[in-house]
């Protein structure tokens, strides 16, 4: 049960972005602190964090037309209660003016912890370290910092 809770969690994070929903992407960080390029973007503030993606990913007709797939998903217990997190992503785009490709890949370290018996995530730390072509999915692509969230 804990293994699929940790998992569900992990993937509703792809599945609520690539929607344009960042309202709950926002919520599923309410308890974290979030950090992007070794940068903490947002600190157990869900609406900030929905902010931060709403300010800077591009929407057409509310979806930004994207596919964020993650791979290579380790999950190591640390107690009963919580666990750390890795995983790679990759994002392909599609618009009518971009065809179907790879934009930015890279890889997530997540801590995860049970809040009132649901698990959540308490901190990730978000890498960007192959960047392709963000004229059709990001606002400024020079905020980009090329960074490994698993370098160690």
């Amino acid at each position: 049960d804990d293994y699929f809770g940790i998992q569900n969690l992990l993937y509703s994070y792809p599945f609520a972005l690539d929607r344009g929903d960042f309202d709950a992407v926002g919520k599923l960080f309410e308890h974290a602190d979030v950090y992007s390029g070794g940068v903490l973007m947002a600190s157990k503030d869900a609406s900030r964090v929905a902010a931060s993606f709403r300010d800077w990913v591009l929407t057409y007709e509310g979806s930004p037309h994207t596919r964020h797939f993650l791979a290579n998903v380790m999950i190591e217990p640390e107690g009963e209660d919580q666990a750390t997190v890795r995983s790679y992503v990759m994002v392909f785009q599609q618009t009518d003016a971009l065809p179907l490709q790879p934009v930015i890949g890279g890889d997530y370290l997540d801590r995860v912890r049970k809040v009132d018996g649901l698990w959540r995530f308490v901190e990730r730390h978000m890498g960007n370290d192959q960047v392709g072509d963000l004229s059709a999915h990001g606002r400024d692509a020079g905020v980009i910092t090329r960074h490994r969230a698993n370098a160690g």
